[in-house]
């Protein structure tokens, strides 16, 4: 691997500041300074170190939950609100990273967030149908059937397809846990729009096997274990 490549892969530094540090001597390689960002590498045996510090090698790809507060948006520039990834500034190349679909402005919960693309389709793809449960809290108390009708798929404004089918776990008439594996446009919210009433509060609990770590508090985010990011590959038709 080219020298100036694996600094800008392990490092918040772009290709033309990378090349600045080797050329005013910041960067040795095993105790050298180097001529040339061009010169060639072995990530796993040789040292490449920056002002005295090592530069260790990122992991390939990189996957993150976050328990994303509410006022925060899914998207990687925005002049108007903060992003989610304001909240991680400690991470490197941060713009290499998305988020795996999107939570609104006003949602709170189990955020994941990746540089692997493939992944993440595989997560957010209509086809896969990746279950997603909610805890939402209404402004009004649930009518009695509002159970089968959201078993049995509600058409909602503006869309003639009605949603897959759902369940819902009611906590009390006016909190519930919904389980969709659909991700349209504001879906939650539009959805009890159809039964007369309105979400005021949203938290995203799970995503496939996926649960948000109760020890996570908000605007905190840790790196998913093996077995988090396996399960979630495992496509379900």
């Amino acid at each position: 691997m080219r020298l100036d490549k694996y600094i800008c892969d392990n490092t918040s530094l772009t290709r033309s500041l990378a090349t600045k540090a080797i050329k005013s001597g910041r960067i040795k390689v095993n105790g050298i300074k180097p001529k040339s960002g061009a010169l060639k590498i072995l990530p796993d045996s040789d040292q490449v170190v920056f002002d005295g510090h090592l530069i260790e090698a990122q992991p390939s790809t990189r996957y993150y939950m976050m328990n994303k507060p509410q006022g925060y948006v899914c998207a990687n520039s925005d002049g108007e609100h903060p992003l989610v990834f304001d909240l991680m500034n400690k991470e490197i190349n941060i713009s290499r990273l998305h988020t795996v679909g999107r939570l609104d402005k006003d949602t709170t919960g189990l955020l994941l967030i990746t540089d692997d693309g493939q992944w993440s389709h595989q997560i957010t793809s209509p086809n896969h149908h990746q279950a997603k449960t909610y805890r939402a809290w209404l402004a009004e108390p649930l009518i009695e059937d509002a159970e089968l009708k959201i078993e049995a798929g509600i058409v909602l404004k503006d869309d003639i397809k009605p949603t897959l089918p759902a369940t819902m776990q009611r906590v009390s008439d006016t909190e519930v846990l919904l389980t969709i594996s659909e991700g349209r446009y504001h879906q939650v919210k539009r959805m009890f729009a159809a039964l007369g009433n309105r979400v005021i509060r949203l938290h995203r609990e799970s995503i496939g096997q996926v649960t948000l770590d109760p020890l996570l508090a908000p605007r905190n985010y840790r790196m998913l274990t093996l077995d988090e990011v396996q399960s979630l590959s495992k496509i379900q038709e």
